[in-house]
């Protein structure tokens, strides 16, 4: 796949300077990097949630955003690709911190709970709005800096964090909520 050019509106805007070079481009290439990092975490994290959830509807949708976590990854490589980069990730410390709190949600909570399972919930939503503020931001740096392929494949991905983060809202308050209150 070939590099991505800039639009010509912003190639004027900026004058000659090179691509990568600004310091925009550099903060755009490390944001990269510590989402993608990010979204290989949850490729690991994800199972041991799904694992821990008591009902099957949790369980299907931690598999299914599992799957649309591992294209996620695929569609950051090909935004690498096109910047013609290096697919490498940064320590996102956000991330760790979410997935380490989602882990003590489970051992604090009774296994077999719909309490357990409220707490993966709020957990995975977490780390959805988490995703949502960040490929937010990466869109719209796209688009200033002109990469408009760029920006329509984190676009993609931007919805599908926001469906899973509704899907999420969905499951909890067509049951598990009202189950775990009822619970001693």
């Amino acid at each position: 796949m070939a590099t991505v050019k800039k639009s010509t509106k912003e190639s004027a805007s900026k004058g000659s300077s090179a691509q990568g070079n600004t310091q925009l481009e550099k903060y755009f290439e490390d944001a990269l990097k510590d989402i993608y990092w990010a979204e290989k975490h949850l490729t690991k994290e994800l199972p041991k949630m799904q694992k821990a959830a008591t009902t099957e509807a949790l369980q299907g949708a931690i598999e299914e955003h599992l799957a649309q976590t591992e294209e996620h990854v695929s569609r950051l490589e090909q935004v690498f690709e096109m910047l013609g980069k290096k697919a490498q990730g940064k320590k996102c410390e956000a991330m760790e911190g979410l997935t380490k709190e989602g882990a003590a949600v489970i051992e604090e909570t009774e296994a077999g709970s719909m309490t357990r399972d409220v707490g993966i919930i709020m957990a995975a939503q977490k780390v959805e709005h988490y995703e949502i503020a960040t490929y937010g931001g990466l869109v719209s740096l796209a688009n200033t800096l002109g990469y408009q392929e760029i920006s329509d494949i984190l676009a993609e991905t931007l919805e599908e964090e926001k469906q899973t983060d509704e899907d999420l809202t969905v499951i909890a308050e067509n049951s598990i909520n009202w189950e775990a209150e009822q619970e001693q």
